[in-house]
């Protein structure tokens, strides 16, 4: 096999298992299948709690850097399993270390390569990536927080910009936790919910209560880079 072929075949998996995850996984990794299964799950659970945390990190590893759907339901099942602590930290441990995968595999396989394809022919996403490298730590903080760009996008555009390993890896299990935290807590009072026959209300992420409190988060976050901006201006 060619090195260069080798070198990207990390991320061609990743790629290829995001296409066949969409299509063949999607009703698998689904509210309604943790619902059909909530029974058996927890009877293993409370006979081999250590192999049951074990398989369960190592599933929401594989679902974040593999790309596949459900990375929300497997932040419920984790709270729903293991409570909102230590579920919270399973959660993060699992879904940050799933998101170094992504990015490491994309950094290796195209990342230079990609940058200077789009350096090249200029335009919002380059300016995008330009901005990521001058602002490295506020930018990458302020993308974790108020997640308007996908999940998987925010593991690639830092690959692709050259950011370095640790900001990545720092911003990355920092920025994740007050999401981590909202989700995880919904999925611990997923036995209600169920008891109710109902779904979880994922919609209160943007209350004012949870939106409000990250949006001073990212403006904290950003705030080097704007003054930077200004002074630039002044000066």
């Amino acid at each position: 096999m060619p090195p260069s072929l080798l070198r990207r075949l990390p991320l061609i998996l990743i790629l290829a298992s995001f296409a066949l995850g969409a299509v063949f996984l999607r009703d698998y990794l689904s509210f309604d299948a943790l619902a059909q299964n909530r029974e058996a799950l927890l009877a293993y659970r409370d006979a081999h709690y250590g192999l049951t945390a074990v398989v369960f990190a190592a599933a929401y590893f594989a679902i974040v850097a593999l790309s596949l759907p459900g990375a929300t339901i497997a932040t419920l099942t984790g709270g729903f399993l293991f409570g909102l602590f230590p579920g919270v930290i399973f959660n993060i441990l699992a879904s940050g270390s799933g998101a170094l995968a992504v990015f490491l595999a994309a950094r290796a396989g195209l990342g230079a390569e990609v940058a200077a394809r789009i350096a090249a022919k200029g335009g919002a996403t380059a300016r995008l990536l330009a901005g990521l490298q001058k602002n490295v730590w506020p930018a990458l903080f302020t993308m974790r927080l108020i997640p308007a760009i996908p999940f998987f996008l925010s593991n690639l555009l830092p690959a692709f910009a050259g950011v370095g390993f640790v900001p990545f890896a720092v911003t990355t299990y920092l920025g994740i936790i007050p999401g981590a935290l909202v989700f995880t807590s919904a999925g611990a009072g997923l036995a209600e919910v169920f008891a109710a026959g109902g779904s979880p209300d994922l919609g209160i992420i943007f209350t004012p209560a949870v939106l409000l409190p990250l949006f001073g988060l990212a403006a904290l976050s950003a705030l080097p880079a704007i003054i930077r901006a200004f002074t630039r201006k002044e000066a």
